[in-house]
């Protein structure tokens, strides 16, 4: 081999050519007609090659992958003097290539899904090299003849792309289709060589944005995390209201988010519950639903498929996509309206599994059309979905240990109360003594059903609201006593009965029981009243709480937003909205008055 890198056979071979043209030329002249063209025209075309390499490798990584690879396709066209080149990358849910795109636009959806077995693409994966195609028209496996035809293209190179990925997912396999307008073309190794050469250099910059992406991923983990232990850390405890209201901004660059929902699946996997919602106001917490009359429910919790991208949706066992909320099945009527009326475009369901099965699951809801999403941003949302879990978890823990303080306190209180009837001799059947154990195994059962609480959520019933009213007035009567508050007057006003409701019963007297614990501590040193109502009010039962209280402006606005810092308040609201009622508070001069109202239901 001479110092040109041509060996014999091509000396022989571009002698031969020049024959055909006329021109006999000793090996002598051939080996000079090359060094000429080294010197005076290879420079410039490596100096091009290695400028158009170059662009590649600029390319700013914070793009998305469909730019970076369009970007790419330009520099193809431009440098190959073809005449349109098109993108297409494996995916192996959709088991189909995926259109990123092309250069110049072919007016294709960048989102179409072009089928894998039988098609020049597909063969290409397979294979790893490329394929040339001299007539477009002749090509058994190019289907699309006739957008080609229409645009005048007749030849075409498909050259491989295969990009590493650094997570646990599979690396990117793709095809440059690089498209040419002469029929029966005659590909030279040259072309091909820089086809693939070109494609290369695309995996460096694809290499720069996963370090940016894992960077980024760290960053928004660690806020998330931050946000969550910031609130611990202060001994303020976690509420799910604020915390949403933190962490949601950290989304914005996976999804502008205009609501999220945390649902829970019950043990018997048969009903979902809403358990926190952003934004809080527009979400019924606490709302139960059947997996059975819930498609999309029964497909996110029962994982039994079928898989795969459908018209309206794409399913799959670790994300749920609806990009057409009005033309899926998945969905209920009354959820569909809802959507419509918010001008909702997409809703994301990530199932969250704990022990191979889905315990809970995340919907986002977007006014943004998504079409699909990367297995990166999948992982973050789901890393986001499990945090939450673990939040609710402590908000629920921190209410519960909030609300030992009553019954503990009741407990303590009847206890030495029967110690001391005892000690006076009382007799076995004595009524006070009775009062005081029947009040006893109910305060001890209660914190047991308070520990349950955690795990379980008891089931609905129907209570008389004025009798739970009565009996909590008459345990917080005691409790003041335990804490030398004599000076409080306890005012019992009208009292309507029977006021019917349906609930949780834990929960209308953890409501009340927190209200009376507040309206007693609100009470100044020097004594004052607190009294109780409760009435009828159309179709709802009201309960009135009033209590004597110095408050300021601040104070009072505080309370009205729900902005002050004791849990109480907080849990207080969010149980009445689970029961689907409202609260309110009223301040006036030296008195504050908070109400509650709940729907009657009949007996």
């Amino acid at each position: 081999m001479d110092t040109l890198g041509t060996n014999q056979e091509h000396l022989e071979s571009i002698k031969s050519r020049l024959l055909e043209k006329g021109f006999n030329l000793s090996p002598e002249d051939v080996n000079g007609v090359i060094g000429l063209i080294k010197d005076e025209i290879g420079y410039c075309y490596v100096k091009q090659l290695i400028t158009q390499v170059g662009k590649i490798l600029e390319i700013n990584p914070s793009l998305t992958e469909s730019e970076i690879l369009q970007l790419v396709a330009r520099t193809i066209v431009e440098y190959l003097g073809a005449e349109a080149t098109s993108i297409r990358i494996y995916d192996p849910e959709e088991k189909g290539m995926v259109s990123y795109g092309s250069y110049p636009s072919f007016d294709e959806s960048c989102e179409e899904v072009i089928p894998f077995e039988d098609t020049i693409a597909g063969e290409v994966i397979k294979t790893r090299q490329s394929y040339l195609v001299p007539n477009i028209l002749r090509e058994e496996r190019y289907k699309n003849k006739e957008k080609v035809e229409k645009l005048g293209i007749r030849s075409m190179l498909a050259a491989p792309i295969h990009l590493h990925r650094f997570s646990k997912d599979i690396d990117i396999e793709g095809v440059f289709q690089i498209y040419y307008k002469k029929e029966d073309k005659v590909f030279t190794p040259l072309e091909l060589e820089i086809a693939e050469m070109i494609s290369k250099p695309v995996g460096y910059v694809m290499a720069l944005k996963k370090i940016n992406y894992f960077h980024k991923f760290n960053m928004t983990k660690d806020k998330i995390l931050e946000h969550i232990y910031e609130k611990l850390a202060r001994g303020e405890g976690i509420k799910m209201k604020d915390l949403f209201n933190s962490v949601i901004p950290e989304l914005v660059d996976i999804m502008k988010v205009q609501r999220c929902s945390l649902f829970s699946v019950t043990e018997d996997r048969e009903h979902i519950i809403l358990e926190a919602g952003y934004p809080e106001a527009g979400h019924g917490i606490g709302n139960v639903r059947s997996v059975k009359e819930e498609l999309y429910a029964k497909v996110i919790v029962d994982q039994t498929g079928p898989f795969g991208s459908f018209e309206n949706e794409k399913i799959y066992p670790h994300y749920i996509l609806i990009a057409n909320p009005q033309g899926t099945q998945l969905l209920p009527a009354d959820i569909k309206h809802f959507l419509e009326t918010q001008q909702i475009n997409s809703v994301l369901y990530i199932p969250l599994r704990m022990n191979e099965s889905v315990k809970y699951f995340l919907v986002f809801d977007a006014q943004a059309q998504h079409q699909r999403f990367t297995h990166e941003e999948i992982d973050m949302l789901t890393f986001f979905g499990k945090e939450l879990t673990k939040a609710v978890k402590l908000e629920k823990m921190d209410d519960i240990l909030h609300d030992f303080r009553n019954p503990a306190i009741a407990v303590a209180g009847f206890a030495k109360k029967v110690q001391k009837i005892l000690k006076e001799g009382a007799h076995l059947k004595d009524e006070k003594l009775e009062q005081s154990l029947d009040i006893l195994l109910k305060e001890t059962s209660r914190i047991q059903e308070l520990a349950l609480t955690l795990h379980q959520r008891g089931k609905e019933s129907i209570v008389d609201l004025t009798e739970v009213l009565k009996n909590r007035f008459l345990i917080n009567e005691d409790a003041l006593k335990e804490l030398n508050r004599g000076n409080i007057r306890l005012i019992e006003r009208e009292l309507e009965s029977p006021l019917w409701i349906q609930c949780y019963p834990m929960h209308i007297e953890r409501v009340i029981d927190n209200l009376l614990n507040n309206a007693s501590n609100a009470i100044p040193e020097e004594g004052g009243e607190l009294s109780i109502r409760s009435y009828r009010k159309d179709l709802w039962a009201v309960v009135e709480i009033n209590n004597t209280c110095q408050i300021s402006e601040e104070e009072k606005d505080q309370l009205i937003l729900e902005q002050g810092k004791g849990r109480g308040l907080h849990i207080c609201t969010r149980l009445v909205t689970n029961m689907r009622g409202k609260m309110w508070v009223e301040a006036m001069e030296g008195q504050i008055t908070f109400s509650i109202m709940l729907p009657l239901v009949e007996p």
